[in-house]
């Protein structure tokens, strides 16, 4: 066995351990603190709510770890088992032009890969969404929704798929500088388009009515400096009861989007409060760091691929016996999680990092106290739970505990 397949084995099997232990950790955590709400929300949420949070975030892990298992031995059937090289034979055997044969063998692996992950998507909205209650989705919408994404995958990633093999093929030694160019483009375009183009296939989003509530929301919205395409409803209540809010896009082309079912759980302004943690990331610039971040990342990790595309034993090793850009491609993708799951903290400990930072902006444009209150209502409403584990938050979690959440909004 090559030093690259024992490296690799190495690596999943010690990500596979760490991921079921903190999964113990954390269902071990829930349990013990399950009996009692925690001090800081004793008088905002009831016991019962508590243990219903409890309930759904443990079944939600204890469920997580069967897709666990499962990916776990599609991964190793890819590689180790061979079903990567037989699709790729199976495509040669066409004997098209090698990007073309590259693009079947992608997008057969896509499709089979979400055929395969079919189930666990069924169970986790009609199964365990339901059993909580949060489940608004149809079997009907379900399937639309599955259509109109697999569709738009196509349309969008099959050019895209088509240009980076090219320039795989045809652009020489730089090839990765120049597809990271693209893809740079490309990460560009589809934030400028999501909110005005891609959205609103599955949502549908209304204009914020006039009243008291818009007022409020423009009146925050000058204070900031903040120039908006437009505040909007979207429909989320047509698939989940869970509520959020965000804004999305770039330069003029950006809009505040509110869930229906936020509108319907907090005051104005709580809303106001929201919003204005949503602003904290614009005005901190954290969306250009993490985009910063992330294009910085595929950068260093295209001019691996350059390096590993270039190596007999990189394919070898991972059960492909024929060396082709595009199957060194599908490769770095799938392996490269496995290599870089411990990393996680680190994501996550910037992404907490941000998310206090918007939250002493939304306590200086608004009241910490009405952030607290929004927050309250969301983590009960949503059946967040009060108490996750501390290790596995810091792997898992983008935002930060609530009980160390609320406590810094409470020092302001």
């Amino acid at each position: 066995m090559h030093n690259f397949a024992v490296l690799f084995l190495a690596f999943f099997a010690l990500s596979i351990t760490v991921r079921f232990w903190l999964a113990h950790r954390h269902l071990s955590h829930i349990k013990a603190h399950r009996a009692q709400v925690p001090k800081a929300f004793s008088k905002k949420i009831t016991l019962e709510e508590h243990q219903k949070a409890a309930d759904y975030t443990s079944t939600k892990v204890k469920y997580g770890r069967w897709p666990l298992l499962y990916e776990a031995a599609i991964l190793l059937a890819w590689t180790f088992g061979g079903g990567l090289e037989l699709l790729d034979q199976f495509a040669r055997g066409y004997q098209l032009d090698p990007i073309y044969t590259g693009i079947i063998v992608i997008l057969s692996m896509m499709i089979i890969s979400s055929l395969l992950d079919l189930p666990f998507s069924l169970y986790s909205t009609f199964v365990i969404e339901e059993k909580f209650g949060f489940n608004r989705t149809t079997l009907k919408t379900f399937i639309i929704d599955m259509i109109k994404g697999g569709l738009l995958a196509l349309v969008l990633g099959v050019p895209l798929i088509w240009v980076v093999l090219w320039l795989m093929e045809q652009t020489g030694e730089l090839w990765w500088l120049y597809t990271w160019l693209v893809l740079t483009t490309f990460s560009l375009f589809i934030a400028w388009a999501y909110p005005t183009w891609i959205a609103p296939i599955f949502n549908k989003f209304s204009p914020l009515e006039e009243g008291e509530t818009l007022s409020r929301i423009t009146s925050l919205l000058n204070r900031c400096g903040f120039n908006s395409d437009g505040i909007f409803v979207i429909d989320g209540s047509k698939r989940s009861s869970h509520g959020n809010a965000y804004f999305s896009g770039f330069g003029k082309n950006k809009r505040i989007v509110f869930y229906d079912t936020l509108l319907e759980s907090l005051s104005d302004d709580e809303l106001e409060a929201v919003l204005a943690h949503e602003l904290g990331h614009f005005k901190r610039k954290h969306i250009v760091k993490g985009m910063a971040i992330s294009f910085a990342t595929t950068l260093i990790g295209l001019a691996i691929l350059a390096w590993l595309m270039k190596a007999e034993w990189f394919y070898n090793a991972l059960g492909v016996s024929t060396s082709s850009t595009y199957m060194a491609l599908l490769l770095f993708t799938i392996v490269t999680p496995v290599f870089t799951f411990l990393l996680s903290p680190i994501m996550s400990m910037f992404s907490r990092k941000n998310e206090f930072e918007a939250d002493d902006y939304a306590a200086e444009q608004s009241k910490a106290e009405y952030l607290i209150h929004a927050l309250v209502n969301l983590y009960k409403e949503n059946a967040n739970t009060l108490t996750p584990d501390p290790l596995y938050s810091a792997f898992y979690d983008s935002h930060p505990p609530a009980p160390v959440r609320i406590a810094h909004l409470a020092n302001h």
